[in-house]
C-alpha cells in the first residue's frame, strides 16, 4: 500500500472517529468512491457491494442531498417513499432499479419501536418473521410495488435491493416477497450491512435469494435479535475482520478476532459494538477490499 494511500485512510478513520450524523451532511460532504453505476449486473461482487453499502448510506441523508448524490452515483431518477415513518428509496437509470431502505434514526420513534418488537408474526411465504421488521414492510411494500408495477420500463430493469441495519432486514424481506409479488420480477441480488436476525429457520430456508450479508467484526446489531429465540441469518456472510479485511474465519480465529477489536477500540475510546455498526465503516472496509483485489489482479 502507497503512502498516499495509507494517509487517506487514516484521515478517514479520524472523521468516523468524530462521526457526523448523516442526516446532518450533504451530498458534497461525502467521499463517494464507486464508478457511475451502468449494467451492475457485469460489475465484480466486490464493486457492487460498494454501490449497494453507498446507496444505503445516502439514503439517510435529506431528500434533496440524497437526489445530488444519488446523480454523482448514475442515476437520474430518484424516488422517496415514506409511509408512518417507513422509508425507502428507489434509485433508478435506464438499465438498473435499486431499492434502498433507511436503516433505524435514533429520533424516529417508529424505528426504535420496529427495533424492539421481536415477537414473531406469520411471514407472507413460510414461517415466521420479526413483527417489527414485518410492520416496517407492510407499511412501505404496497408503494413499492405499485411504483414498479405501474410502468413496463421498470419490470425490464435489473432489480436490486439493499439497506443497513433496519434498512437490511427490511431489504430482506421485501425481496422475499417478490416472489409473491404482481410486478413478475426477481431481484439480481441483496446486499445488506449490519442487519440483525430477521426470521425462524423455516423462513430463511424458504426465500431463495443471491444475498450478501456483510458484518463488520464486532456489529452488536448483526447479533440481534438473539438466536435463542428461534432468529436466524439468511444469506452468505461477508465478514469485515477487526482490520477491516474480508477474510473467512474459523470459529477460534473468529473469537480471537471479535476480541481484537475489542481492544483496538478501546484504545480508540471506542465502544466497538457500536462504532462498527456505522454504515461509513461497511463503506471504507468495502473500498479498501475493492482496491486490494484490484491490486492483485494488476
Amino acid at each position: 500500500m502507497n503512502y498516499k494511500r495509507q494517509q487517506s485512510q487514516a484521515s478517514q478513520t479520524k472523521q468516523m472517529s468524530n462521526h457526523i450524523p448523516l442526516s446532518e451532511q450533504t451530498a458534497n460532504q461525502l467521499k463517494l468512491r464507486s464508478r457511475k453505476a451502468k449494467k451492475i449486473k457485469q460489475w465484480s461482487l466486490l464493486e457492487r457491494a460498494l454501490l449497494m453499502a453507498e446507496l444505503s448510506m445516502i439514503s439517510y441523508l435529506p431528500l434533496e442531498q440524497t437526489e445530488k448524490a444519488a446523480k454523482r452515483l448514475g442515476f437520474s431518477e430518484t424516488i422517496l417513499f415514506d409511509n408512518d415513518g417507513s422509508q425507502a428509496y428507489l434509485f433508478a437509470n435506464d438499465i438498473d432499479v435499486v431499492i434502498a431502505f433507511r436503516g433505524t434514526e435514533p429520533n424516529e420513534w417508529n424505528d426504535i419501536k420496529a427495533d424492539l418488537d421481536a415477537t414473531k408474526a406469520l411471514a407472507e411465504t413460510v414461517g415466521k418473521v420479526h413483527r417489527g421488521f414485518k410492520k416496517e414492510v407492510d407499511d412501505i411494500w404496497p408503494l413499492l410495488e405499485k411504483k414498479l408495477s405501474a410502468n413496463q420500463k421498470n419490470l425490464d430493469k435489473y432489480l436490486w435491493f439493499t439497506g443497513h441495519s433496519l434498512g437490511g432486514a427490511m431489504a430482506a424481506i421485501c425481496a422475499g416477497r417478490c416472489q409473491l409479488s404482481a410486478i413478475k420480477t426477481y431481484p439480481e441480488q441483496l446486499h445488506t450491512f449490519g442487519s440483525p436476525r430477521v426470521g425462524t429457520k423455516r423462513y430463511i430456508n424458504h426465500a431463495k435469494i443471491d444475498y450478501y450479508r456483510w458484518v463488520n467484526n464486532n456489529d452488536v446489531v448483526t447479533r440481534t435479535p438473539p438466536a435463542w429465540m428461534g432468529y436466524r441469518h439468511a444469506g452468505k456472510e461477508m465478514y469485515l475482520d477487526s482490520d477491516g479485511k474480508l477474510k473467512e474465519l474459523n470459529p477460534a480465529q473468529r473469537s480471537a478476532d471479535l476480541w481484537k477489536g475489542v481492544l483496538s477500540g478501546l484504545k480508540k475510546y471506542e465502544i466497538d459494538y457500536f462504532t462498527d455498526h456505522l454504515i461509513d465503516r461497511y463503506v471504507e472496509y468495502i473500498h479498501q477490499s475493492l482496491l486490494e483485489h484490484q491490486e492483485m489482479e494488476q
